[in-house]
């Protein structure tokens, strides 16, 4: 088995396409925005951005907004720190070294669900 694709929910989908395309700077795979999602090119994986309506059912809606456990390979956190809170990006907080001893930075999206970048140990 491998896992190819992982899905993130949104409640403005239009918004999440900017979003992850033009801030991300993820190619776009498949526009469908007519049924309630985008496909994003995100290296070996896919990443679906599905839209969930105001009016789903709850456990439906609390897909939206939470922390989504997928995490971005980047060389240089620092530098794709700096570069995305310039595009107006919110983070957590600033790129920490984790005890394993790679490095860590959480940022939300527009629907606030949280995706990490993640430089990892080198050697």
């Amino acid at each position: 088995m491998q896992l190819r694709t992982a899905r993130i929910f949104v409640a403005d989908l239009p918004g999440a396409s900017r979003f992850y395309q033009e801030v991300l700077g993820l190619p776009i795979k498949a526009d469908g925005s007519a049924q309630g999602f985008c496909v994003f090119d995100a290296g070996a994986m896919s990443l679906v951005v599905e839209h969930v309506d105001a009016n789903a059912p709850a456990e439906d809606q609390v897909l939206v907004g939470r922390f989504t456990g997928l995490s971005f390979d980047v060389a240089d956190i620092q530098a794709k720190f700096t570069e995305l809170s310039k595009r107006g990006v919110v983070f957590a907080g600033p790129p920490e070294r984790q005890e394993w001893g790679g490095v860590l930075a959480t940022l939300r999206d527009p629907a606030g669900n949280e995706l990490q970048l993640v430089q990892r140990v080198v050697g």
